[in-house]
């Protein structure tokens, strides 16, 4: 895992990316930029850059964050149990930042693994399929042929 310095963070984020991925704050749902974004490339962590998830696995959930099936390709998501609320759930951080990214939740497509990875656009940043190779994510575009 790799720090951050809170200080450079809180200069480089905005609050409510900050509050999200470092606070494990949510977004109100319905308002995040990603919700309904449908562009081919990849979402990756606001914090590190670390790639996270792909368009290819992106669907509609209707819950009003962006929801994936899964991570990208080789992708080793941190997984920790979230009692907060007065729940018992599953939330997902990166595993080089440590953000905070979401929860998972065992409601998601059957075809495609169960799995429904609530994620906030506020931890997110996307990288469009035309600058994967430019922005050093040239691997990834093997998902889009």
């Amino acid at each position: 895992m790799t720090e951050f310095n809170k200080d450079d963070l809180k200069q480089r984020l905005t609050k409510e990316q900050y509050e999200v991925t470092q606070n494990a704050g949510t977004e109100r749902a319905f308002t995040g930029k990603y919700d309904q974004w449908w562009e081919d490339g990849i979402f990756v962590d606001v914090v590190s850059g670390e790639p996270l998830f792909s368009s290819t696995d992106k669907y509609d959930s209707g819950c009003g964050w962006p929801a994936f099936t899964k991570g990208i390709d080789d992708v080793d998501l941190k997984e920790e149990t979230d009692h907060s609320f007065g729940m018992t759930r599953t939330e997902v951080r990166s595993k080089d930042a440590d953000s905070h990214l979401g929860h998972v939740f065992p409601d998601g497509p059957q075809d495609k693994g169960g799995l429904r990875y609530c994620i906030n656009s506020a931890a997110l940043r996307f990288v469009p399929k035309a600058d994967l190779e430019k922005e050093g994510y040239g691997k990834y575009l093997k998902l889009f042929q």
